[in-house]
């Protein structure tokens, strides 16, 4: 692991931290990081603020007023990445979405309140999407093989199967809230408890089964009482939301069971699921005021022995053995330094073949390890089922044994800078965390983990995840962090290789998402950052081309053949005749008819199109030179074709409206520019 960037805010003359305000932190699909800090002066108040931060400009964090009363305990992104939920130690939750599609603009409408009782766990209903990652089968062909769609049930669904949207929260007095927001925007809140017993809940997390459960884990902070579990089911029933729970196997942290250190660790200071949908792995830390000791266990069904007694007056037949879900602890670690922080993977991998081989394995694949921060500065990540270190990060200048008891450690003379909430990119191949003086560290987390890998091997990783990216929507940018210029020009061409295997219909949906990959992969080299514009304007040019033709209509609605674009498409392929009249002799024109207001209003896109294609034609004579903006388009036949397409939709146009057409400065009165291009 290594630094990338650090961002500081400006030193205030009077300015103090609040060293009790819990800091919260959240990373979205899209590359945005939600924060809080426990930052004030007396002009401003920090803490109650949420400060959003893209990953590529973290120059420009944009501060939220976020009219908490109390500190925010919770952010939560949805799956888009697009909406955001806030809550505070007052009980209230806010729903943030995005104004107009901009990072810096944030509104919230809805909401919901638990009064006075201060919000420990937050999530997003689960929306039934589910990707498997197979690493074992990176080297396959078809997307289909290396991602694949797991079944999954929504929380909650409307009429037709679709996932209703909406939140999930536990509260300190051992309560749980669920509002669902309605189609109409009307929100649906109910609030229920746990248990029949309620008492303190210091800790929680929220995790979801493929059945359409909800799994509910809490703490009451001491070691020396169990971690409870609940199932909640969420159900809507005469237009009003009812929550029914149920009492899971609860467990006690195996530090506690030992008789010689039953008093080391008293507080249970972290409790996570390993994965939002894995509701069956937890990993649990106990701490002291100087050490701290981390354990993972998984629910499991196990068969119930049967004494003989009952087994003469009612056999077990085969399979028939009466089960029972236990918890049983998967690994734990030594004493460690006090713990600070943890971060969990988010990348769904498969680990069908894989499980605890993969710790002890050379090999490792993003997303297997879990990151640990800790009160002297250094973070860690292990992997997430043996808990075996991997890669270590020290803050200080001072690196130190990883084996060395923290006990042997000199103490520094104040606290140690360290990280009080951290999180990890959707490829886990960044970490960001927020220390206890309000700043924010990004850190780079190396795809081989320290191991020495061959270029080739280093290029597949970087490529599988680049696919996932390109599969699932998200953004890219933590894996660029890892691209060296050498790599630029296979990545690229490799990428290009494994798009035009798949099918015709998902190249269609994937082909503007892998000109932008390539666009940002090419910035990354000197060699190749001049067919970077060649990108950016053939995405421009395939938003034209589909807003233009979005506009035809066919002239008979009963015609459900083709669309006027695809005649249009047809057409141009079959008459490569250079009079375009003849081209337009074969449409149907009068579906090229359109109100013209509207025409005038398209006048600067056509005139984009016009200058573009008077430049290729112009930069002909120059077809030698690589460097020059546009050379790529001159060996592009779609792209050609495309503009040739264009040409004549506006020279239909052109006779209806004659003020749309492109302007052109021509050599002589009696030159008709359009159909010369």
């Amino acid at each position: 692991m290594d630094l990338a960037y650090v961002c500081e805010w400006e030193r205030w003359p009077k300015s103090t931290h609040c060293p009790s305000v819990p800091l919260a932190c959240a990373w979205s699909c899209r590359n945005l990081i939600a924060f809080t800090t426990d930052l004030r002066n007396d002009d401003q108040d920090l803490t109650r603020m949420i400060h959003i931060l893209d990953t590529e400009h973290p120059w420009d964090v944009h501060s939220v007023s976020s009219e908490h009363s109390e500190a925010i305990t919770c952010l939560e992104w949805d799956q888009s990445g697009s909406r955001l939920l806030s809550a505070d130690a007052d009980g209230q939750i806010k729903c943030w979405s995005m104004a107009d599609h901009l990072a810096n603009s944030w509104e919230s409408h809805v909401g919901s309140l638990v009064e006075g009782d201060p919000i420990v766990a937050l999530s997003w209903l689960h929306n039934g999407v589910k990707l498997a990652l197979h690493v074992e089968k990176s080297g396959a062909s078809s997307f289909g093989e290396k991602f694949s769609r797991v079944k999954f049930s929504p929380s909650l669904t409307l009429f037709g199967g679709k996932p209703m949207e909406g939140w999930i929260a536990v509260t300190v007095s051992g309560l749980v809230t669920v509002s669902l927001l309605k189609p109409s925007g009307q929100v649906l809140t109910s609030t229920e408890s746990l248990c029949r017993l309620r008492g303190r809940v210091a800790l929680a997390d929220i995790a979801f089964t493929g059945g359409g459960n909800i799994v509910v884990a809490t703490a009451d902070g001491s070691s020396a009482s169990p971690v409870q579990f609940y199932k909640v089911c969420v159900s809507v029933v005469s237009e009003k939301c009812r929550i029914d729970t149920e009492i899971l196997p609860s467990l006690f942290m195996r530090c506690t069971t030992d008789l010689n250190r039953k008093d080391k660790f008293p507080a249970i200071t972290h409790l996570k699921f390993l994965a939002r949908d894995m509701s069956e792995q937890v990993l649990l830390c106990a701490s002291s005021q100087t050490s701290s000791i981390v354990e993972c266990w998984s629910l499991r069904k196990e068969g119930l022995p049967v004494n003989n007694v009952f087994q003469q007056i009612s056999p077990v037949v085969g399979d028939k053995q009466p089960m029972i879900l236990k918890w049983r602890i998967l690994s734990a670690t030594n004493d460690l330094d006090r713990v600070s922080a943890v971060a969990l993977p988010k990348l769904p991998i498969s680990l069908t073949n894989t499980d605890l081989k993969v710790a002890s394995d050379t090999q490792f694949y993003p997303g297997l390890g879990l990151a640990l921060a800790f009160h002297d500065g250094s973070v860690h990540i292990v992997h997430r089922l043996s808990l075996q270190s991997m890669a270590v990060f020290y803050s200080s200048a001072t690196p130190r044994s990883a084996d060395e008891p923290a006990i042997k450690r000199p103490r520094a003379s104040g606290p140690a800078v360290h990280f009080k909430a951290m999180q990890l990119s959707w490829t886990s191949l960044a970490l960001v965390g927020i220390d206890n003086h309000g700043k924010l560290s990004m850190l780079r987390i190396s795809p081989s983990m320290g191991h020495t890998l061959d270029v080739s091997l280093a290029l597949r990783h970087l490529l599988f995840l680049l696919e996932y990216c390109m599969v699932t929507g998200y953004d890219w940018w933590d894996t660029l962090l890892h691209v060296q210029p050498a790599m630029v020009q296979s990545l690229v061409e490799k990428l290009h290789e494994e798009y035009t295997r798949q099918n015709a219909a998902l190249q269609q949906v994937l082909s503007t998402r892998i000109l932008a990959m390539k666009a940002s992969l090419c910035k990354l080299s000197p060699c190749t950052v001049a067919r970077v514009c060649d990108y950016h304007a053939k995405l421009f040019l395939v938003a034209v081309s589909s807003t233009l033709k979005s506009l035809l209509r066919p002239h008979f609605l009963n015609t459900p053949d083709k669309s006027p674009g695809d005649r249009l498409t047809e057409v141009c392929s079959k008459i490569t005749d250079a009079d375009i009249d003849k081209v337009m002799i074969n449409l149907k024109t009068e579906e090229f008819v359109l109100d013209m207001n509207t025409l005038q209003a398209l006048q600067q896109l056509l005139q984009w199109v016009g200058d573009f294609v008077l430049y290729l034609l112009a930069s002909l004579p120059n077809q030698g030179s690589p460097l020059r903006p546009g050379h790529s388009f001159l060996r592009d036949g779609p792209s050609l074709g495309l503009l040739r397409e264009l040409m004549v939709v506006i020279r239909i146009w052109g006779l209806l409206k004659p003020s749309c057409l492109p302007v052109y400065t021509a050599t002589s009165d009696t030159q008709d520019s359009m159909s010369l291009l």
